[in-house]
């Protein structure tokens, strides 16, 4: 990105300055102690480098496999049934600092200051797309919309293919959502006598331990970046920025650094799992009021849906499990 040393820091004690309070969760104050520094030159190195690590983010971000994932092909609860998946997509509220007349559509569903952001993941762990910047108040389906139609930055789903999504999203051939009204969280099917019943009951249990890679992926985000652990210290455009650059940071260290793994177990499911706003049957994407063709859209999926839960089904009596 052309980045050089000035007179008195390198490039190496910037992106360091910037490491040690995104992920330290440390202040100016702390850095200025750490690096002998102004609180100008610490301030300086953290700006450049999230402006760097902002323009870098299109080419870090993973793209979506052609292929079938590993991590499907290579199992029999997930193939075929779920073969033309490339991941996962869900929001996550990132604590906010806000203040001014503003703060309440900030507002999110616990009540506290929040900004919520839109990520898509493959099942490798890595971010195929992120949308930070939405407030804490609005809903998911919401920021998806506007994923899907802006101008920059726009989420594509390739041809043939769809993303995992919980019950705040409508169902979709490019978005498939479990059953409503159906166990679904993997802790629902937990214990003895607790296995499922029929066949939307497997379908659910199935597409939420395939899903769960966006939970995972958020848990491991915020355990990295501690500094999401508390409403970073900046002008609001500015935190927004940050979740870009750290997303960045996560990225190349999935694909550099790969024994740098945080275990299934230490990993605590991402907070917003069990606190999902679901989104009526016949509440679009959109705005708009329906019509013909989105509703014919909204049948075929909810059929393209019923009929994997069947096959699954069947094919699970036959194996006898």
């Amino acid at each position: 990105m052309g980045l050089k040393d000035t007179r008195y820091v390198s490039v190496e004690e910037m992106l360091a300055t910037f490491l040690f309070i995104v992920g330290q969760n440390s202040r100016y104050i702390q850095a200025q102690d750490r690096f002998k520094r102004s609180r100008f030159s610490i301030s300086t190195s953290f700006h450049t480098i999230l402006k760097v690590l902002n323009a870098l983010a299109p080419s870090y971000m993973a793209k979506p496999e052609t292929t079938v994932p590993p991590k499907i092909r290579d199992s029999t609860r997930f193939y075929p049934y779920f073969k033309d998946c490339v991941g996962a997509i869900d929001g996550t509220h990132i604590l906010a600092m806000i203040s001014g007349k503003d703060s309440s559509s900030y507002r999110n569903r616990k009540g506290q200051l929040s900004q919520n952001v839109l990520a898509a993941c493959n099942f490798d762990l890595e971010f195929i797309y992120v949308l930070s910047g939405w407030e804490g108040s609005a809903h998911d389906a919401k920021v998806l919309q506007d994923a899907l139609t802006r101008n920059f930055n726009r989420l594509q789903v390739p041809e043939g293919k769809f993303y995992l999504v919980d019950c705040g999203y409508a169902n979709h051939r490019n978005f498939l959502a479990p059953f409503r009204s159906t166990r679904y969280h993997l802790q629902d099917f937990k214990g003895q006598g607790k296995d499922p019943v029929n066949q939307n009951e497997l379908f659910n249990h199935r597409h939420s331990s395939l899903r769960n890679v966006i939970e995972r992926i958020f848990g491991i985000f915020k355990s990295r970046f501690l500094i999401f652990k508390s409403a970073p210290p900046f002008p609001y455009k500015t935190q927004a920025k940050l979740v870009l650059a750290c997303v960045v940071l996560h990225n190349y260290l999935r694909k550099e650094c790969r024994s740098d793994v945080f275990p299934e177990e230490v990993v605590v499911a991402d907070d917003n799992e069990s606190d999902v706003q679901e989104i009526g049957e016949d509440e679009n994407m959109d705005d708009d009021v329906q019509n013909g063709t989105q509703e014919q859209q909204r049948v075929n999926a909810n059929n393209w849906r019923a009929n994997i839960a069947a096959t699954m089904w069947t094919d699970a009596m036959h194996m006898g499990s």
